[in-house]
């Protein structure tokens, strides 16, 4: 079944990651304890560690979770678009930012946490990371060649429009003055601009 990748639903995370999802967000790695983790999910302190041998271990799973699902996001908006430069830029832009929307507590926790994790942890995860940004220079990259981008710092601006995107999560709100499809036009609009293209060039 293809990934219908404009759609979200509420996570269902297993209770020990919802907790550590709230807890990680509100108190940060450092200022939650695991019997803060066992009181918010319900269990033991022994509990939490039948489930994991560490606070660490948690992190990196709630982590990994939330950059996988914006990897799989981010590869079902591409193969789904059609394959000029454009469609696909405005198309993993677009995963990006609605990624960021409504995941937007889970990308502040791997945002902000990424500094928590240990160094083999954290290499791990920043493959992915990389991974992620290596697919939206890959579109500008293709996007230059064939003449569709005018940037001349084709890696400064996917490294911008990534950062655009992740900026998103500190800030939206469900209820904000600005309905999602306004606000995803008026992001798209930006990042457009930013590759040199031209609202005026049709697409």
């Amino acid at each position: 079944m293809t990934l219908q990748w404009r759609e979200y639903e509420t996570l269902d995370f297993p209770r020990i990651l919802d907790a550590a999802l709230s807890a990680f967000y509100e108190h940060g790695y450092h200022g939650t304890t695991t019997r803060d983790l066992a009181r918010r999910s319900g269990l033991s302190v022994p509990g939490v560690y039948h489930y994991y041998p560490s606070k660490q271990d948690i992190l990196v799973d709630l982590m990994t979770v939330i950059i996988d699902e914006l990897l799989t996001r981010s590869r079902a908006a591409l193969s789904g678009a059609t394959p000029d430069p454009r469609s696909q830029f405005d198309a993993l832009v677009e995963s990006m930012l609605r990624f960021h929307m409504y995941r937007r507590t889970g990308a502040m926790v791997s945002t902000a946490e990424l500094r928590s994790l240990e160094p083999g942890n954290r290499e791990r995860y920043v493959a992915k990371r990389d991974e992620q940004q290596h697919m939206l220079d890959e579109v500008i990259l293709a996007g230059v060649r064939d003449g569709d981008f005018s940037t001349s710092y084709p890696k400064d601006a996917s490294r911008a429009i990534a950062s655009l995107c992740v900026g998103v999560a500190s800030w939206y709100r469900p209820d904000g003055s600005l309905p999602v499809e306004a606000l995803l036009d008026r992001y798209l609009t930006i990042a457009r601009s930013i590759v040199g293209i031209s609202e005026e060039t049709p697409r």
